[in-house]
């Protein structure tokens, strides 16, 4: 009990540090640059007590209990006995179609925390009040869930195969350099945005521990060279898959409005 005491104690100054720098700039421009009382100072302050207590229990929460936990799953999915690969050499780029399940895993895990990230969860209904209704909150956390989850699916390919990360990643931006062209206008700032939404504080955590735990478990990989980098995947493909979903519903609504055209004209 007092090891976790300590534990939450050096975790809370630990943030201390880290947010005394943002306050210190919030309050000095209010005060010496536009030369303003702070409004409602007591309960800023209690908005600020609370934003290091939450970090605090979040910080610790993640040590104790994400990390491992991604850790855990990462070495039991990629146990030789589960996969079935007793005896197999180091070298597991012949046998990455084993690791189904890890595939699946990494899809889900994707899937379940994009959905659940309060970030895209206040761009979604940010996205339907200013579009006047056109963007539907359900369909775009959908579409950037579906895009973080493949992107999540295919670093843990690459981790498995071993490929080089600059191979997806250089790939994946032509990719979204072309359907840019292509692309609804309208659409173009908020796919972009919806790919940095996705690594917030849900998301990041199991995915950077799956990726390390994945590393650390596959024989000739290198945590440091090859466990992370699966970030980067989260962020990149749910670019892709907005805009395609902002196409899919262009095109949709062109079809309908045919055939409404064509059944006032009959």
């Amino acid at each position: 009990m007092i090891e976790h005491l300590v534990s939450l104690w050096n975790t809370l100054l630990s943030t201390i540090d880290d947010v005394l720098p943002i306050i210190g700039i919030l309050v000095g421009f209010q005060v010496l640059i536009l030369r303003r009382r702070i409004p409602n100072l007591k309960r800023v302050l209690l908005g600020f007590l609370l934003v290091l207590l939450g970090l605090t229990f979040f910080l610790e929460g993640l040590e104790r209990a994400l990390f491992p936990l991604g850790k855990l799953m990462a070495e039991q999915l990629t146990a030789p006995e589960f996969l079935g690969l007793t005896g197999v050499e180091t070298s597991m780029r012949e046998h990455w179609q084993e690791f189904v399940w890890v595939y699946l895993f990494a899809f889900s895990i994707g899937f379940a925390t994009t959905i659940a990230e309060p970030a895209l969860i206040a761009v979604a209904i940010k996205a339907h009040q200013v579009s006047a209704g056109a963007i539907q909150p359900w369909g775009l956390r959908i579409a950037v869930a579906i895009g973080a989850a493949t992107g999540i699916s295919l670093g843990v390919l690459r981790i498995v195969t071993g490929t080089p990360l600059h191979w997806f990643i250089i790939t994946g931006y032509v990719l979204v350099l072309i359907q840019t062209w292509f692309a609804p206008r309208s659409i173009i700032a908020l796919a972009y945005d919806s790919g940095g939404v996705t690594t917030s504080t849900v998301t990041v955590p199991l995915v950077a521990a799956l990726g390390l735990g994945l590393a650390s478990n596959i024989p000739g990989r290198n945590p440091l060279l090859d466990g992370f980098g699966l970030i980067a995947f989260t962020a990149l493909f749910p670019i892709m898959t907005v805009m395609g979903y902002a196409q899919l519903s262009e095109i949709f609504a062109r079809r309908k409005s045919s055939k409404d055209s064509q059944s006032e004209g009959e």
